[in-house]
């Protein structure tokens, strides 16, 4: 990882040790990390997909409405706690890195540190069956 901010940092470490999917994205929009538990949903290890810019994860990821309508990025929870500060949920369907179509649910929140500095946003997310 990048030098990030110390709140940033922390949070990748407390998200490496959680049973529940992370997703974690710093200000820029970037995936900084996903953990353990995600990598079974998103299809691949953190380690083989490594930090992706923001223009790539939604092309990478595959948002889509049940009929299998793209979702704009804008609609998106992560997007919406990144760019508007907002928490947000919201369930759609993905294609996993493994091409394995998934219905899942995701809650973002905003990650804020002192003085109302933007540090990024985290998102939790699970399977639906």
């Amino acid at each position: 990882m990048a030098q990030k901010d110390i709140e940033l940092i922390l949070t990748r470490q407390l998200a490496s040790h959680l049973a529940t999917p992370i997703f974690l994205v710093d200000a820029a929009g970037v995936l900084v990390y996903f953990n353990e538990p995600a990598e079974a949903i998103l299809g691949q290890r953190f380690e083989e997909t490594g930090e992706l810019p923001a223009e790539a994860l939604a092309q990478v990821f595959h948002a889509t409405r049940e009929d299998g309508t793209p979702i704009a990025a804008e609609e998106m929870p992560l997007v919406i706690a990144l760019t508007r500060g907002e928490p947000s949920h919201r369930r759609f369907f993905i294609r996993g890195l493994d091409g394995v179509r998934r219905c899942i649910e995701a809650t973002a929140l905003p990650l804020v540190g002192h003085g109302g500095r933007r540090l990024g946003a985290m998102a939790t997310f699970w399977e639906i069956r």
